[in-house]
């Protein structure tokens, strides 16, 4: 059932609700409302009730956390929204923000501090002029209806954290098609060939991937189509430390190599020749 209208509490405003209000308003462009909700708003599963209501129903698209025992696993309004919208899983994945949002909301500050391992007072150093001014502004709304500024602004977020999440897949897919682990003078290599069409952002994904199949720490390097030419980006994986990119800046078919030598481009399309860069490249 589409919605019409979505309700969260009034008063002061947290980035678990503001988010899920954000996903449900990228979905269905309905009226936001800041409000405490009445007996009939929970029955009616046209109205999504965010963050406030004392139950969890995503049948009736009720979502809230806070009747949860204090020893349940931390989960706020933005996580059941996310469940519902069956992207939860992904995000818990590949949006390295969520779960300290989820503590924070369900533990507070100084807990959450302590579960990353970081004095208290670095918490408040990661704040930023963005996540203040959209928070107030929706604290002082009472209600948000499409076609205004903030209520646009939410939904461009939630639309961002869903083409994210769902294209991230989709390029994981891709890269797991496609690519192959070399060993290269000793070390462990990622390449990704060329394609056609060559995707918008060749590099894309490669980090999660590595991550998925568990070769985040012993792939020294990447070897990815260039799209602004006919050969190859050549990088670093992690800074690691066994490739200097410099070392090539010389070479005809480098036209780029970055100072510090975390990258170059070579228009060097046969592997043959790619792999001679890679090893004049290392340290």
């Amino acid at each position: 059932m589409s919605l019409s209208l979505i309700l969260t509490h009034p008063g002061g405003a947290h980035k678990d609700e503001l988010l899920a209000c954000s996903l449900l308003a990228a979905v269905n462009r309905v009226p936001i409302v800041r409000r405490e909700p009445t007996a009939d708003d929970l029955v009616d599963p046209s109205i999504a009730v965010v963050d406030v209501g004392g139950e969890h129903a995503p049948e009736r698209n009720n979502f809230d956390h806070h009747q949860f025992p204090a020893d349940h696993p931390p989960v706020c309004a933005l996580s059941l929204v996310m469940q519902h919208l069956g992207v939860y899983e992904d995000a818990r994945q590949f949006c390295d923000w969520l779960e300290p949002a989820e503590w924070f909301d369900t533990r507070g500050p100084n807990v959450t501090a302590q579960w990353l391992g970081v004095d208290r007072s670095t918490m408040n150093k990661l704040n930023s002029p963005i996540d203040v001014t959209v928070l107030r502004r929706f604290a002082k709304a009472k209600r948000l209806d499409p076609g205004e500024p903030l209520w646009e602004i939410l939904s461009f977020i939630g639309q961002d954290l869903l083409e994210y999440l769902r294209d991230l897949r989709s390029r994981l897919d891709f890269v797991a098609q496609h690519a192959e682990i070399w060993n290269v003078n000793g070390d462990e290599v990622l390449f990704l060939p060329r394609t056609e069409p060559i995707p918008e952002e060749p590099s894309a994904g490669i980090g999660r991937y590595l991550e998925n199949i568990g070769k985040s720490r012993s792939i020294a390097a990447l070897i990815y189509p260039d799209r602004r030419g006919g050969g190859y980006g050549l990088s670093r994986h992690n800074d690691d430390p066994r490739y200097d990119f410099t070392r090539i800046e010389k070479e005809p078919d480098v036209h780029f190599a970055h100072a510090r030598g975390f990258i170059a481009k070579t228009s060097a399309a046969e592997i043959v020749r790619v792999k001679e860069l890679l090893a004049l490249a290392k340290v």
